[in-house]
């Protein structure tokens, strides 16, 4: 038997086992990257809503850098993070380095673009849609964004996950501020860099079957969600055309 073989019967063992050491990597990571992006779109909603709506001078400079961010990789957040939260930086007293506090916090830095510009995006083509009847109902710039916001909340939700699949495969920030602590700070990717390197493959197998299951789920729920909001969507159908396609009983045929 080669090593991938053992390796992925040892790895589908310690899943179907609930090995202790991998459920309490998963659950950090899970709690790590919920908490994340519920910081990050709480933000992330409002502001994408107001640049949605906005429209004042230097916007256009503000949607370049908004994009620029949506490629910002991840050890650079990390970095600015560290820079942040070391004992000489300007929240340094807050003493989170190394710890669960600070992977979030790099975390939601990382998500918070992802969030923005999405919202941005489906804001503005909602307000060119029919932004102009609640502006003519006398709704400011910022409550016509809320009600856009509120109208589009189906289609954000593909948003909020997007957000949750990119913060949990995020391996870079939470490396750098978190310090990949046994039982603290150690996550689903990094462990799987660390078992890797140590050459314990049946473990960062069994890692990356479980975060492949987790951005899988994602995948589907996305997908559930269109359908059903194309469902939701659909005209009914025209009941005329339904009568003259039915053939009528008892009529006679040419």
């Amino acid at each position: 038997m080669n090593t991938f073989s053992s390796s992925a019967i040892t790895a589908f063992s310690l899943i179907t086992s609930l090995d202790p050491l991998l459920a309490g990597i998963v659950v950090r990571s899970l709690a790590v990257s919920a908490l994340a992006c519920v910081i990050a779109c709480s933000a992330g909603l409002l502001a994408g809503a107001w640049l949605g709506v906005a429209r004042f001078r230097g916007r256009a400079v503000v949607l370049a850098l908004l994009n620029t961010a949506l490629a910002l990789p991840s050890v650079v957040v990390g970095l600015v993070v560290y820079l942040l939260l070391s004992r000489t930086g300007p929240l340094g007293f807050l003493g989170w380095l190394f710890s669960f506090k600070a992977m979030v916090l790099a975390q939601s830095v990382l998500v918070l673009p992802v969030v923005t510009a999405l919202v941005r995006q489906s804001i503005d083509d909602a307000d060119r849609s029919h932004g102009e009847q609640f502006e003519s109902l006398g709704a400011r710039r910022f409550m016509r964004g809320l009600i856009l916001l509120w109208d589009e909340r189906y289609a954000l939700l593909t948003v909020l996950m997007a957000a949750f699949g990119r913060a949990i495969s995020e391996v870079g920030a939470v490396m750098i501020v978190g310090g990949n602590i046994e039982g603290f700070t150690r996550v689903m990717t990094t462990s799987i860099a660390l078992e890797t390197s140590k050459g314990d493959l049946p473990l960062a197998l069994a890692l990356g079957l479980v975060l492949l299951g987790v951005v899988l789920l994602l995948n589907l729920l996305i997908a559930l969600v269109r359908r059903w909001r194309e469902r939701l969507d659909d005209p009914l159908p025209d009941v005329e055309a339904v009568l003259v396609a039915t053939p009528v009983a008892g009529r006679a045929s040419p």
